[in-house]
């Protein structure tokens, strides 16, 4: 079910994530290039795991985000619960 965007900037406030475009984004940036690739690395399985697929892109020392749910079109309750997966992840 999708949730509406003050659901979304709300439970995503303190995490860094931005709504828009029925999708939310986040930058990570990175000592290293290899770094960047670890965290993706991680990410896949995360995302294998749930069966819920975010779009990456991968930069010199930064990873870019992009969540939603591609078969309803717009953010849901497991898109919020991925990013602040991911969030975990690159917190370790």
């Amino acid at each position: 079910m999708l949730i509406s965007p003050d659901e979304i900037n709300k439970s995503l406030s303190n995490y860094g994530w931005e709504y828009k475009s029925k999708k939310i984004t986040k930058t990570y940036s990175f000592k290293t290039y290899l770094n960047g690739i670890d965290f993706v690395n991680k990410i896949a399985e995360l995302a294998e795991k749930n069966n819920h697929h975010p779009d990456i892109y991968i930069g010199w020392c930064s990873v870019n985000i992009s969540i939603t749910s591609h078969d309803l079109g717009g953010v849901t309750t497991n898109c919020i619960r991925l990013a602040v997966d991911i969030d975990s992840i690159s917190e370790k």
